[in-house]
């Protein structure tokens, strides 16, 4: 039977990143989309990307997915180098990415997209019933509410669909899931449901990368952020250390406590423990909670 929970130490302080990039660039003729980015992904964590239109998430996505290739800079999985030359390598070595276009059909039902194209097949004829009973355990682990696996996409709303698409990257036994912008254009109830389903994902033990443009859902279930301008990281900090306004400021350009202290490798060094990255990071002398994950759950407050 098949099963969501990835198997994780419960203590996160001594593990290397699943993923990491070293001085990685990438461009489109003269548009520098990526300049020299460091990165990392970390089981059981979410690390939130943000910044303004043209900062480079969404090419940064699409790199770890195998989509593009980088012209320069070293990818690291587990410590080791690697080559991520197009999205089915990617998807072998265990990264799940779930893009802004959720590629459903809408004429077909939920377990029809969810193995759309890598159907089980029986002793004659397609294996419906493993395939029904294994969407089921996935929306089940992940804790989902979605109607029966029979309903055509056709008729779930927006938060449904995006669910779905999530339960359909699971199957690949990744290790980490990368998703871009999964609650834009989604209600306040809707929101609430993919951000429980994203902390879900945490839990299991999952590294995940949750780009988004709503700062109030970053600060809601975000343990580390990153912010890029222009291609480049500006900041870096643990969700819970830095607030809105360091946030805001990183994404803007104004130097601040959260630019000023990103933290600095040698040129393509190789990852090192979390707890070494955690001693880099910095420590803004403004601390406030997070208000929006309180109002996020309870409903009441859902910033565009």
């Amino acid at each position: 039977m098949i099963s969501l929970v990835r198997d994780i130490p419960p203590t996160p302080q001594t593990r290397q990143p699943i993923l990491a990039f070293r001085q990685v660039s990438k461009n489109f003729k003269s548009v520098q989309a990526l300049d020299q980015v460091d990165f990392d992904i970390y089981p059981r964590e979410i690390v939130a990307v943000v910044g303004d239109n043209a900062a480079g998430k969404s090419v940064l996505a699409k790199t770890i997915a195998g989509v593009y290739r980088p012209e320069s800079g070293i990818v690291y999985w587990d410590g080791e180098p690697i080559e991520i030359p197009n999205p089915s390598a990617a998807q072998e070595r265990g990264i799940a990415t779930v893009f802004q276009e959720l590629a459903l059909c809408d004429n077909m039902s939920i377990v029809q997209n969810l193995f759309l194209g890598r159907e089980l097949s029986g002793p004659v004829t397609i294996a419906d019933n493993e395939m029904e009973e294994i969407a089921r355990t996935i929306f089940r682990e992940l804790g989902a509410k979605i109607p029966p696996v029979r309903t055509l996409v056709a008729n779930l709303s927006a938060g449904q669909r995006q669910i779905t698409a999530i339960a359909r990257a699971m199957l690949g036994s990744p290790r980490i899931v990368v998703m871009d912008e999964p609650t834009s254009s989604l209600s306040v109830t809707q929101t609430a449901e993919v951000l429980n389903l994203i902390e879900q994902l945490r839990d299991l033990g999952y590294g995940v990368m949750f780009i988004s443009h709503t700062l109030s859902d970053v600060q809601a279930v975000a343990d580390r952020i990153v912010v890029m301008r222009h291609g480049r990281v500006s900041g870096e900090s643990l969700m819970s250390e830095v607030t809105y306004e360091d946030i805001i400021a990183a994404i803007t350009g104004v130097p601040n406590e959260l630019t000023r202290a990103t933290k600095e490798r040698s040129p393509l060094a190789p990852p090192t423990a979390l707890t070494e990255i955690n001693a880099a990071l910095p420590l803004p002398t403004r601390l406030t909670p997070r208000p929006q994950a309180l109002a996020r759950h309870s409903g009441t407050e859902h910033s565009r």
